[in-house]
């Protein structure tokens, strides 16, 4: 007898394989949709600064860093899991393969979730009871899903975004410096730029500390 389709067995391989393809080409499709959004958030933040508004910018530029880093550490996962799945000893690495598979889906929820439409976006800059009331969910969202070094980039793409809005050209590079000077120029700036987000963490850090905290529920 020869063998038939219902003899044929898929192997977890194969399996394996094509959960991979399926999250892959989900995540391409949600990184088309998902760029339509960080450009909008970006335009909400260049607006709000334009009239004073810091940090509604700050709230859209922090929800654009987020987005962006689940697309990023998803399509990082899916590479590592390409690697593991061509793997001539699948079956010691199966469990782990399997594992990933499971984290990257939950992490397509996630970023699905994140792509609410414009209208959601349009939000960020709203000023009715129900937009406020989404941007502080939003903002709880991120306090926990950000780390400090995501906020501290934050921050300068931020600042890089108010000297745009203010007309503020960057300094000049000097076509032939000297190398002792160029060096103290990039020590300087480097220094400057650690202080700043020390003083940044510490700010989010007292913050947290006086932030009130949540009144106990009613048996």
């Amino acid at each position: 007898m020869g063998n038939t389709p219902s003899s044929q067995k898929i192997s977890a391989q194969d399996r394996a394989i094509l959960e991979m393809k399926v999250q892959r080409d989900k995540l391409h499709q949600y990184q088309k949709r998902i760029t339509l959004i960080t450009d909008r958030e970006t335009a909400i933040a260049r607006e709000c600064l334009s009239r004073g508004d810091r940090s509604k910018a700050l709230l859209a530029l922090r929800r654009k860093k987020y987005q962006e880093s689940l697309l990023a550490k998803t399509d990082a996962q899916l590479e590592q899991l390409q690697r593991l799945t061509s793997d001539v000893e699948f079956a010691a690495v199966q469990k782990d393969v399997i594992y990933g598979l499971q984290q990257g889906t939950k992490v397509l929820k996630q970023i699905h979730a994140e792509m609410g439409g414009i209208e959601n976006v349009e939000k960020l800059m709203g000023e009715s009871a129900d937009a406020i009331a989404y941007q502080k969910e939003i903002s709880e969202m991120l306090g926990g899903q950000m780390s400090n070094e995501d906020e501290d980039e934050v921050e300068d793409e931020l600042d890089a975004l108010q000297r745009e809005v203010n007309g503020v050209k960057e300094p000049e590079v000097p076509m032939l410096p000297e190398a002792p000077d160029t060096e103290l120029e990039t020590e300087d700036s480097q220094n400057a730029q650690a202080e700043r987000r020390k003083a940044r963490a510490r700010e989010r850090a007292k913050e947290q500390s006086t932030a009130p905290a949540a009144e106990p529920m009613l048996a």
